[in-house]
């Protein structure tokens, strides 16, 4: 795999020289642009505005543009020579526990490979000390003209780098949640962990891009001049707000069948009887029923006590003397 930025790892005092590699790869088909007319190609073209002419990339450089439109022209030896501290060097500035991490957060991966045999040893050893901490190291690196945060962490037997977003380039989901105050019942968190019980634990690996193998297919197809393979997808979604419980139940049962299990597990769920839910006026009937019951003892009490001053006591049978 090809580098593309050399530099060092900082590790206190230590200096682990490192070569930079892109970890992931992107496999999606690309498409070009063509004039529908004719089949030709479309192309982009840098044009000069002012002198209305086509430019070379030897002819082009950077500007920041003012609010007030004006451009301000920005030279490699300007970025160069700003103070960044970070700018060959992946520099350790904390190790945390690696679920202080949150996966929004993370970037482009990386691999770090050990810049030549000298550099084997220190690599080793941050990767065991990795390894037996349990933590994450947290880097500043400079990459392509800005600084970035870094985490790094061990992937089989190799340090591997995730860039970071910045904390304040995380936006607050304000206005995602739902406005309305929602309840879940019981019956339905139940039938979700069955269905995600159900579902079950895969293996990463085993999952493929359909949707590339489609494409591709029908590229394959239209080359040979044969028939274009029909579409095999499921409907469009509706939209529509369905029943909950009945949209849960069908899926725990569609996947206990697929699974050639039995639906003796949505049965019990179903029958569980649910909780009746406390309202204004249930709670009126109860007080209106206890004050209805609590009235009738307080009368069948009267009523006993009446009787027992009417009936005469008897009297208590004499004690036998002992011999």
């Amino acid at each position: 795999m090809r580098s593309i930025w050399n530099g060092a790892i900082s590790f206190g005092l230590v200096s682990i020289p490192i070569k930079l590699v892109n970890a992931t790869e992107n496999r999606s088909v690309s498409f070009r642009q063509i004039h529908l007319e004719d089949g030709g190609r479309i192309r982009y073209r840098k044009v000069c505005e002012l002198e209305e002419r086509e430019v070379t990339s030897a002819e082009i450089g950077k500007g920041y543009e003012d609010a007030d439109g004006t451009i301000v022209p920005i030279t490699e030896e300007d970025l160069s020579a700003l103070p960044i501290p970070t700018a060959r060097t992946i520099e350790i500035v904390a190790f945390v526990p690696a679920d202080r991490i949150d996966p929004l957060q993370m970037d482009t991966a990386y691999y770090l490979a050990a810049g030549g045999g000298p550099a084997a040893k220190p690599y080793t050893l941050l990767r065991e000390a990795l390894k037996r901490s349990n933590k994450v190291a947290i880097a500043k690196f400079a990459l392509r003209g800005r600084e970035r945060l870094g985490m790094l962490r061990v992937y089989d037997d190799v340090i591997a780098m995730h860039g970071l977003l910045w904390p304040d380039e995380i936006r607050v989901p304000e206005g995602v949640a739902p406005d309305a105050e929602v309840t879940v019942r019981e019956q339905e968190l139940d039938l979700a962990d069955a269905l995600m019980d159900t579902l079950g634990e895969i293996d990463l690996a085993d999952l493929h891009d359909d949707y590339r193998t489609a494409v591709e297919e029908m590229i394959a197809a239209k080359v040979a001049g044969g028939p274009v393979p029909a579409a095999t997808g499921s409907a469009e979604p509706s939209g529509k707000v369905l029943d909950l419980m009945a949209a849960l139940e069908n899926s725990v049962r569609a996947a206990k069948e697929s699974r050639g299990e039995t639906e003796g597990e949505v049965t019990r769920l179903r029958s569980r009887p649910a909780p009746k839910p406390k309202s204004t006026t249930a709670r009126k009937s109860t007080s209106t029923s206890t004050t209805s019951t609590s009235k009738k003892a307080t009368a069948k009490k009267s009523t006993a006590g009446a009787a027992k001053k009417q009936t005469p006591a008897k009297k208590a049978a004499p004690r036998r003397r002992s011999a």
